[in-house]
């Protein structure tokens, strides 16, 4: 548990005591590479989602229109049946 003065644990690395104790001095910003890398796929990973709901919103509007132009085009058929259907029987009367 206790270890000797000038061996330092692997698993704790030694502290840098100036850093530490005089702040101003440091120039360089310490980016923890574990943290970096899940804040990094954590990005990737909303991105992704966010173009996969969009691909689906975008399926789902393309679908919504074909639907709506389908049925258009039926009451368009069929009331021009209809008309033909009125006119013979106009034309035989």
């Amino acid at each position: 548990m206790a270890t000797t003065e000038g061996i330092a644990d692997p698993k704790f690395p030694p502290a840098d005591v100036d850093s530490e104790l005089n702040p101003g001095k440091q120039n360089k910003v310490e980016v923890d590479p574990v943290s970096s890398e899940v804040a990094v796929s954590k990005e990737i990973k909303e991105e992704a989602e966010v173009n996969e709901k969009k691909k689906e919103t975008e399926k789902r509007e393309a679908i919504h229109t074909l639907k709506s132009a389908i049925i258009i085009s039926g009451i368009i058929v069929a009331v021009a049946g209809a008309a033909f259907a009125i006119a013979k029987k106009l034309r035989e009367k």
